[in-house]
């Protein structure tokens, strides 16, 4: 109908601004003929897009030089050395960490704290998060960068769509509402860590993570993700891929979830560690794994055996999985990563055992961000919401 004629120019022209924002953002330095036959617009097209983002100061001219192509040099745009960012955190069992991404997902300030959090009292765990979030946007400040957003990974179960964290059996919290403990002047996302793991794996490169694939992780327990034609899947109420809960031995060990069995009983990093003769304070909370992954290396039995029985579970777990939902490959992210060559063997010959499919199994890989995928998908979500509508996050308007 001509009434919505409006809207649609302005949504077209919204998701064009985009398109060239994106480019610019993955690709810069880039000229304006790159743009146009990288987005399929039209130089003069482009040109005028450009100029917008110039004036909102989202993109910056270096003046002329060579960028790719053939011709003359053309006038190589990058994205703008002052304006938006975006922060992400990461309440761990054992540590917090917050970053500040700029538009081209570099991290230009970082803030972490060690502790134990597990059976910790929310409010003084978040009052914590809230002054490392306060440092890390004061260090961005230092360079010319504004937060357009607060993005947060929580080891639990988050309601879709809300800021509230509905259960954290690692962490032992009520349900607990982050909005009113966190800095009010900033939007704010809440999601679980292994959505945010999952989608940096799509996002910061170097995995090679198809569109469709399972991202499992572990740290104190393990969480999961599943990343269906690019896009989380996230089910009714924004609880799917809780990996780390799915029985893998009918009555066995309790969990902090109220169930019995779950995987991460057994492949988590305090079961692997037990199971290894490795006490949970053998060593810091970030190298306790690196000196499992160690033994292992040097041939200890106990070591070897932990490994092998770890992936063995992970090969069963994933098993239901892989058959309901036939993705194309397996992450394995968090402390998993950098255990996988020890995990992988077990875990493959369990799943293939299992796998109702003929073969192969899945592609198995392994995250190239590591334990901090959360944090960088956190901070990440944020940036790509201003990629996604730049204009209405540009600091300065003409």
């Amino acid at each position: 109908m001509p009434a919505s004629a409006p809207n649609s120019q302005q949504e077209i022209r919204r998701r064009n601004l985009s398109r060239v924002l994106h480019t610019v953002a993955e690709r810069a330095p880039v000229s304006r003929a790159g743009i146009a036959a990288r987005v399929g617009l039209t130089r003069a097209a482009v040109s005028t897009l450009v100029d917008e983002l110039l004036r909102g100061g989202l993109l910056t001219e270096l003046g002329p030089g060579r960028t790719g192509g053939v011709g003359r040099p053309g006038h190589a745009l990058d994205v703008g050395a002052r304006g938006p960012c975006g922060i992400g955190a990461d309440v761990g069992v054992d540590r917090l960490v917050v970053v500040a991404l700029d538009l081209r997902g570099r991290v230009r300030a970082r803030a972490e704290a060690e502790g134990d959090h597990r059976d910790s009292d929310p409010d003084e765990v978040l009052a914590r998060l809230a002054a490392l979030v306060e440092e890390t946007a004061a260090g961005a400040a230092g360079h010319g960068l504004a937060p357009a957003g607060l993005a947060v990974a929580v080891p639990g179960l988050v309601g879709r769509d809300s800021t509230r964290v509905v259960r954290t059996p690692n962490l032992g919290w009520p349900a607990t509402d982050l909005r009113p403990r966190l800095p009010r002047s900033l939007p704010l996302t809440v999601d679980n860590e292994a959505n945010f793991g999952a989608l940096a794996e799509l996002w910061h490169g170097g995995t090679e993570a198809p569109a469709d694939f399972v991202h499992v992780s572990a740290r104190i327990g393990i969480g999961g993700a599943v990343v269906l034609g690019g896009e989380l899947l996230r089910g009714a109420r924004g609880f799917a891929g809780e990996l780390g809960h799915v029985p893998v031995v009918p009555e066995g060990r309790p969990c902090g979830c109220g169930g019995r069995g779950c995987l991460e009983q057994y492949a988590g990093e305090e079961a692997l560690l037990g199971a290894a003769g490795l006490p949970a304070g053998h060593a810091s909370p970030r190298s306790r794994t690196a000196v499992l992954a160690e033994r292992a290396a040097q041939g200890d039995a106990a070591a070897l055996r932990a490994l092998r029985d770890a992936g063995r579970a992970l090969g069963v777990a994933l098993a239901g999985t892989v058959n309901l939902l036939d993705p194309e490959a397996v992450v394995l992210g968090g402390e998993l990563a950098g255990l996988g060559r020890f995990l992988l063997p077990a875990l493959t010959g369990e799943l293939a055992s299992r796998q109702a499919a003929p073969a192969p199994v899945p592609r198995l890989l392994t995250s190239a961000v590591g334990t901090d995928g959360p944090v960088l998908g956190a901070a990440r979500s944020v940036v790509r919401a201003v990629l996604d509508d730049p204009m209405a996050h540009a600091p300065a308007r003409a």
